[in-house]
């Protein structure tokens, strides 16, 4: 049995999983939203109820490891412990409370880890992918080539994540002027790595294709797909066409936080860091208009995890 344990700037997520074929079999899972990077953007310091909220998770996390016979297991953190000037304290907290070693990675092997788990996802017969993962606190992007296996070309850790961008710019009332100012500043971060590769040239000849692995994009797909609840089934592996994640998008502009809350496939948590998120989505898309996205309910966890059963990590 093993176990992977994701701590992001918004979320705590764990998996439990076993062998199964050349993949695995999901024992048990954990997923909650505690928003450990909340204020870090003006303080460089993790908040005491911050830390608090995910302690608590982490608890829950340690009891599901304890009573599923775990003999191998990562836990790792991603960018707000790579930021906060008291990561190391909270990791000492963190082992001291809970027993779990928390391990902070850097941004190169978090985006090595989301390849390896949405890898299943990508079409063999189109020869470059651009994989990207929307954070709380920053966002991932990888480019890779297919042939006789998967080579990475291109890698850019951005500074800008749905957490990131709503403390700065607000998340309840988004104005139209807010939400393209938003856009505007992270397609200019994202700029020079599209000068840098020329990704752009492969989108005419429909070599490039893009995945996505974050809960912008799952939240956008239950919103297109109309879902009653959230339905990672239904989800995961979907495709969303660029004018369908702009209908979803502007939809969700449209509502008040209250009406976003409400959406079953957003709630209160969400309610004002899904605009962020829409908002880093459309400058991904319209640097790279490849016309359709891949969704990924997966990512960080599902590397881990594949690496263990098939001995790579």
């Amino acid at each position: 049995m093993c176990a992977a344990l994701d701590l992001g700037t918004n979320n705590c997520r764990l998996l439990i999983a076993r062998r199964r074929g050349a993949g695995f079999q999901i024992i048990d899972a954990f997923s909650r939203i505690v928003r450990l990077g909340e204020g870090l953007a003006a303080s460089g310091r993790l908040s005491e109820p911050a830390m608090e909220r995910t302690v608590a998770a982490l608890r829950v996390c340690a009891g599901k490891v304890a009573r599923s016979g775990v003999r191998r297991a990562r836990y790792v953190a991603t960018e707000a412990c790579r930021r906060a000037a008291n990561c190391a304290e909270f990791i000492d907290r963190v082992r001291r409370d809970t027993g779990l070693p928390i391990e902070i990675i850097a941004s190169d092997e978090e985006a090595r880890l989301v390849v390896a788990g949405c890898a299943p996802l990508l079409d063999p017969a189109v020869p470059n992918a651009l994989v990207f993962d929307i954070g709380g606190g920053s966002t991932e992007l990888v480019w890779l080539t297919q042939g006789e296996g998967l080579a990475v070309k291109g890698f850019m850790s951005a500074p800008h994540g749905v957490v990131t961008l709503a403390d700065r710019y607000g998340g309840r009332a988004v104005t139209s002027e807010i939400y393209d100012a938003m856009v505007e500043e992270v397609r200019a971060s994202l700029a020079p790595f599209e000068e840098r590769h020329a990704i752009s040239r492969l989108v005419a000849d429909g070599s490039l294709q893009l995945l996505g692995s974050s809960g912008t994009v799952t939240t956008l797909a239950g919103v297109h797909l109309d879902l009653p609840r959230y339905d990672r089934t239904k989800v995961d592996g979907s495709v969303l066409r660029f004018a369908e994640i702009d209908r979803a998008s502007r939809r969700l502009a449209a509502l008040s936080w209250e009406e976003r809350a409400a959406h079953p496939c957003i709630g209160e948590e969400r309610a004002d860091l899904v605009l962020a998120g829409c908002a880093i989505l459309e400058a991904i898309c319209s640097l790279w208009p490849a016309g359709r996205l891949v969704v990924a309910d997966r990512g960080v966890r599902e590397g881990i995890l594949l690496g263990f059963f098939r001995g790579a990590a």
